[in-house]
């Protein structure tokens, strides 16, 4: 897809700017602009402003943003390979010093030898441990051509070099190879070197490297036609990678026509700072089947910018100042967007343990003898070593990995000629894995939703009563729904008075209920309040899912338009405002809903499993979580 003007669509950047400095663009300009891009309508506290600053403000968008000729400089060249001047480590605090976890090519650590793995012990003498990040960067950097002593332990020994301060590339995007057989890319932004050096680093690891693994933790995004291209190097060139969605609720496709470089299996990492185009990237492995996820959830940022500057508009932007707008929401190959609920990885685990956790999967298909290894069938097939895996370097992470592992999955011991299933609690108990716990609930066997209810608990989507509980069979108050929707959701904690009278964002779920107000998903009951403590019914229930299922899925979307005009006699039970909520959900030909909709009775309580039912079975409808039940 081509955006209008041909100008990028842009994720969350790396640096954001924020200015306090004067603005060539003037108000008025702001509000033209602002007024026919913004995704949303602009609100009436906007027009009442009377400088930029103001009506940006009063948008409530974190991601709309002007920038000065300065700041906007700055914002592409966050997007870019950078230049620096130093040792050129990447290094992370550990007991004895820093840990050198990546040796930048053409750096000075490159040229006096340093390797990943090393521990820098002092530098210029001064020893390292104890010191922070920030006075360490300082020691290794300084002035091109000065010179400085380095210490550091490796395999035991302790060795002295002399480097030489120097500039050096630090590339968006680098490839290594792991213990000789697994390529191992770290993604830090997506930007217009991005695919290219994607792509360099497959064609060198590529006759080597049985495995990928694409690192996406802390990469705030880019633009989305570099996460596109670099997407299609390991699926194929695909047209429907994305669908962007405008304020005129139009919908426009956009992908890739580059060729795969790679057919080998691709493990891809992220975590709760991977956001907007590495979010884009994540759904699109996830929604075509073409790997693993493994981390953290995501930020949940489904929108895109557009920058409007002196290329589109020279007498708004004649200094060569911008303005980046929010114009589209946007949705992953399978229809979904990530807005706020972020893409949720197929195993879900402490994001420091996700590098063994991948190392372990990694492990090559046994060609016959299938003794001492594990196999685990979850989009696609993975093996694990269960004598490295139980070895002390990756214990921890085998155990995350075993508790992350939804019950539904099929799990398989190797007998030597074939597998035989085995439960993750039993693999766990017979590797001596004392630290494993079981993420389900000890009161939900008997649960018609049972499986629904473990699913969600797995990926941390519903909370129990804190003593191992869920109390499936308890009435859900209206409190205790926006509670279990903004878990799920991942939703951001509002700040502020509330907007309820009878809600204090003192109470457990005050932030919960009004961080629901604000996406529109919950009303109160009139007269300002909200009736916390009050019950919620099936029909107020599947109202609520319902306006979810809307803000998440395209399909849901577009068939909401198409809703007829009447209610049928299915509906007569239902309240006038919502049976068109329960036709929705009823149209789904799997049957999102629990029962047919005469079969509901749309006063009575909902219960706990109810609510877990349904908003599993909405999310892996669409693919948001596992579709395992």
């Amino acid at each position: 897809m081509k955006l209008r003007f041909r100008l990028p669509a842009v994720g969350l950047a790396a640096t954001l700017f924020l200015t306090s400095t004067a603005q060539a663009l003037n108000s008025s300009q702001a509000l033209t602009l602002l007024n026919r891009y913004h995704l949303d309508p602009l609100p009436d506290l906007a027009f009442e402003q009377t400088d930029v600053a103001g009506i940006i403000s009063a948008l409530g968008d974190p991601y709309t943003e002007y920038f000065t000729a300065e700041e906007y400089a700055a914002f592409h060249a966050s997007l870019s390979d950078s230049e620096l001047v130093g040792a050129g480590v990447s290094i992370q605090l550990a007991d004895h010093g820093l840990l050198v976890t990546r040796v930048i090519s053409g750096s000075a650590a490159e040229t006096g030898g340093l390797l990943a793995g090393d521990v820098i012990t002092a530098i210029d003498g001064q020893p390292t441990a104890g010191l922070s990040l920030e006075q360490a960067s300082a020691l290794l950097g300084g002035e091109v051509d000065t010179s400085f002593q380095l210490t550091y332990l490796r395999d035991g020994q302790s060795h002295t070099v002399t480097l030489t301060r120097c500039a050096f590339v630090v590339p968006t995007a680098h490839a290594e190879l792991w213990e000789g057989r697994i390529g191992y890319l770290g993604c830090d932004a997506f930007g217009p070197e991005t695919a290219d050096h994607v792509e360099e680093g497959l064609e060198t690891y590529g006759s080597q490297a049985d495995h990928w693994i694409m690192d996406l933790r802390n990469n705030g995004g880019g633009e989305v036609t570099a996460a596109l291209q670099t997407v299609s190097r390991f699926i194929g060139p695909n047209e429907q990678l994305i669908y962007m969605l405008s304020k005129d609720g139009s919908i426009v496709a956009q992908g890739s026509d580059l060729s795969q470089l790679t057919d080998a299996p691709l493990i891809v990492l992220t975590n709760s700072y991977t956001a907007s185009a590495s979010e884009l990237f994540a759904s699109a492995i996830r929604d075509t089947g073409s790997g693993l996820l493994v981390g953290g959830r995501t930020y949940g940022k489904g929108v895109a910018q557009i920058l409007l500057d002196g290329s589109s508009f020279p007498d708004y932007f004649p200094d060569g100042d911008a303005l980046k707008v929010t114009a589209y929401r946007f949705f992953g190959p399978g229809g979904t967007s990530n807005d706020t609920i972020g893409v949720m990885p197929h195993l879900l685990l402490d994001q420091s343990l996700a590098d063994e956790a991948a190392v372990l999967l990694s492990s090559p298909e046994p060609q016959g003898d299938t003794s001492g290894m594990i196999r685990i069938d979850l989009n696609g097939a993975w093996y694990i070593d269960l004598e490295q895996a139980c070895s002390a370097p990756y214990r921890a992470a085998f155990t995350a990995l075993l508790e992350a592992l939804p019950d539904g999955i099929l799990l398989r011991q190797g007998t030597g000629d074939g597998w035989q299933a085995v439960t993750a609690s039993a693999l766990a108990a017979s590797c001596g894995l004392n630290d494993y716990v079981h993420r389900g609930f000890s009161d939900t066997a008997q649960s018609p939703y049972a499986d629904e209810i473990s699913l969600l608990a797995t990926y941390g989507v519903v909370l129990g009563g804190g003593d191992g509980s869920y109390h499936p069979a308890e009435s859900l108050t209206r409190g205790q729904l926006c509670t279990l929707l903004a878990q799920a959701l991942n939703c951001t904690v509002p700040t502020g008075e509330s907007v309820f009278s009878d809600v204090s964002m003192d109470d457990w779920y005050g932030p919960a209920v009004n961080a629901l107000a604000a996406m529109g998903l919950v009303e109160g009951i009139g007269g300002d309040r909200f009736a916390p403590n009050d019950p919620v019914s099936h029909e107020q229930f599947i109202t609520i899912l319902s306006r979810l299922g809307r803000r998440l899925d395209l399909e849901l979307i577009h068939t909401w338009q198409d809703r007829p005009e009447t209610a049928s006699t299915d509906y007569q039970n239902y309240s006038s405002w919502a049976w068109e909520s329960v036709w929705l959900l009823a149209q789904d030909a799997d049957g999102l809903l629990w029962a047919p909709p005469a079969e509901i009775d749309p006063s009575a309580v909902t219960t706990r499993e109810e609510a877990a039912a349904l908003t599993c079975t909405l999310l892996c409808k669409l693919n948001l979580l596992p579709s395992l039940i």
